[in-house]
């Protein structure tokens, strides 16, 4: 079983979705949706891993979606346009900053030429004065059925229920925006393409993201954060594949720090509570 993890982010309330879904296949989880439950192969694009919009009730790869971080960092900013951020190893960088959300990412990786290998290991949210955590675990040998997600609200361990329909809760919510999750490995044929070197120690899990926002101001700001400022003009041309250059101004001292030089964070604080349910919307 692949698990994925969805947290949804509001004015005073936060949830955590998180399901099982079978390699090749996904479902809707959407208890409003016509299509609820049943499953759908994924399309060609992504066939081991892929999600259901349940108002189309259609798969889709969330990889080539505004929003989405996955990979040797690919980004796909709000604007639709695709860029690379391979920041540092072993750092930290800010991914979103806005008032009231702030989001920063540890990167892992391996020493490349020229450059490192590098893909997002862990993302630390603040929302308000409370802090979430998810992060893949460090894996030798990737077994799909382990639970590889270590997740964590304000410093505690959140144990996610299994089983669909089974929910974990703190109060009520209501969502608005969200953080697709998903733990994935560097596999054997992936390393020998791009030259990865992956040993047979560490496969190198990491996460997987998609970000969907709502409610973001103008002037917000970070790695990914930025593209979706209206009026936003991408340094990188469509379909070239390029990297985003300027490390330094998104580099963190620590996962929770708000210390990067494009912070916006602090300006308006929100409360955060959450919901984790089996099963994704």
């Amino acid at each position: 079983m692949k698990y994925f993890l969805q947290v949804l982010l509001v004015a005073l309330i936060s949830c955590f979705f998180c399901g099982h879904v079978n390699a090749g296949t996904a479902k809707c989880m959407n208890t409003y949706s016509y299509c609820y439950g049943k499953l759908f192969n994924c399309p060609q694009g992504c066939p081991n891993q892929c999600e259901v919009d349940c108002n189309t009730c259609k798969p889709y790869c969330p990889c080539d979606k505004p929003g989405a971080v996955c990979h040797d960092p690919r980004f796909i900013g709000g604007d639709g346009i695709k860029f690379y951020f391979h920041g540092k190893k072993n750092k930290d960088f800010c991914l979103v900053t806005d008032s009231d959300i702030h989001v920063n990412a540890h990167f892992i990786g391996k020493q490349g030429k020229g450059r490192d290998f590098t893909w997002v290991q862990s993302i630390g949210v603040l929302f308000g004065s409370q802090q979430f955590y998810v992060g893949a675990r460090k894996v030798a040998t990737w077994h799909g059925s382990d639970d590889n997600m270590h997740v964590q609200f304000n410093g505690a361990d959140i144990n996610i229920p299994s089983g669909d329909g089974e929910m974990w809760t703190s109060r009520r919510a209501t969502c608005r925006s969200n953080i697709g999750v998903r733990v994935v490995p560097i596999t054997e044929e992936e390393s020998r393409i791009h030259g990865y070197g992956i040993t047979e120690d560490d496969c190198f899990a990491h996460l997987e993201l998609s970000f969907k926002f709502s409610s973001l101001s103008n002037s917000v700001s970070g790695v990914l954060g930025q593209t979706y400022v209206p009026g936003y003009r991408s340094p990188v041309k469509i379909a070239s594949d390029a990297g985003h250059g300027g490390a330094e101004k998104y580099s963190t001292s620590h996962l929770f720090a708000t210390d990067c030089a494009v912070s916006k964070f602090g300006s308006r604080g929100r409360v955060l509570r959450l919901r984790i349910r089996d099963g994704c919307l």
